[in-house]
């Protein structure tokens, strides 16, 4: 499930003997997992300060701690500390970490749900914006509603038609075309204002 190599070992193994403090271990845990933002945390743990359902590793002189809601992001995860001539550098790769796309017969809206979250919304975020799904039509035209900068924003046809609809059209099969239901008359804070000198 969890590789963690000697080097890796060794260096908690060292770094908790100077803590000096029985029972203390290391706990793993995913932030934000299954999400473009997902990372891990690593942190000593005392016993005391477990929740009960992580998953336990023993390992030689300590114990590596999982958390249980993150036990399926980390599986395949690789810890490993390289030795530096400055230092040392702990490595932890979990390729899952940030979800699994969606198979090939997996619903349309799924696959166009993965799409908006990991490409078109971190895009987006850049102008303080994002779009929502609001449906998938049984003839594959995808309805968004955009919101945050890009709600009431004079650039929204061009995102759409030339970013946003151009992805979806390469990345999902299925989709035939992208609308838009925002009524961008109604934005507070766009990015950019229609008639806005540039």
């Amino acid at each position: 499930m969890i590789q963690i190599t000697e080097s890796a070992q060794t260096h908690f193994r060292k770094l908790i003997e100077r803590e000096a403090q029985p029972g203390l271990g290391v706990r793993l845990s995913a932030c934000d997992a299954g999400t473009p933002r997902a990372d891990v945390r690593l942190e000593f743990a005392e016993p005391t300060e477990l929740q009960g359902d992580e998953w336990a590793i023993d390992c030689e002189g300590f114990t590596l701690w999982l958390d249980a809601a993150s036990v399926p992001f980390l599986d395949g995860a690789r810890i490993d500390y390289a030795s530096l001539a400055t230092g040392g550098q702990l490595q932890i790769r979990a390729p899952k970490i940030k979800g699994e796309a969606p198979a090939e017969d997996a619903s349309l809206v799924q696959r166009v749900q993965w799409v908006i979250e990991r490409e078109i919304n971190p895009q987006l975020a850049s102008h303080r914006g994002s779009v929502a799904l609001e449906e998938v039509t049984a003839d594959g035209v995808v309805v968004l509603r955009f919101g945050g900068g890009c709600h009431g924003c004079g650039m929204a046809d061009v995102t759409l038609k030339q970013g946003i609809e151009r992805t979806l059209l390469e990345r999902v099969p299925g989709v035939i075309a992208v609308r838009d239901a925002t009524d961008h008359a109604s934005g507070s804070n766009p990015y950019f204002a229609p008639g806005a000198q540039g």
